[in-house]
């Protein structure tokens, strides 16, 4: 749900408004810029939203059948199981679960710090805009 709500929805609206802002030719005007770093800086929070639900799921590992019962085996432990794959085996069902909770979030961190970075960029481009102006008009000699 992070990666949706965070990365996706956040993310999503703010892009969307950036992409209109930037559709009019001269950037919109001054508060329209402005509102394109407010739009941004929700991008960034829901980056940082679901970079930090994908660390912290990275962190306690999968939910798994080990032992008996389904349980987070790797949430006590004072090793972390991303290091030793020898844990892995703990997991008895589903088969190769430990492999793909870690490529899914290390794949959702990765694209939430991209989506982090390309609003921080954004915000920074509303800001030169709001300030100095951005349009650049094309005059025919």
């Amino acid at each position: 749900m992070g990666g949706l709500l965070g990365g996706g929805i956040m993310v999503l609206i703010s892009s969307i408004y950036i992409n209109i802002t930037g559709e009019n030719g001269c950037c919109g005007n001054r508060f329209g810029m402005f509102l394109s770093i407010a739009f941004a800086a929700v991008g960034v929070a829901g980056a940082l939203y679901s970079f930090i639900v994908a660390m912290l799921g990275l962190s306690s590992g999968p939910l798994c059948y080990a032992g008996g019962e389904w349980t987070t085996p790797f949430k006590q432990s004072n090793t972390s199981y991303l290091v030793d794959s020898s844990l892995w085996a703990k997991c008895a069902e589903p088969k190769n679960v430990v492999q793909f909770n870690a490529g899914l979030f290390l794949t959702l961190m990765a694209t939430s710090g991209l989506q982090g970075l390309l609003c921080v960029v954004q915000m920074i481009n509303g800001l030169a805009g709001c300030l100095f102006g951005a349009c650049n008009e094309n005059k025919e000699p």
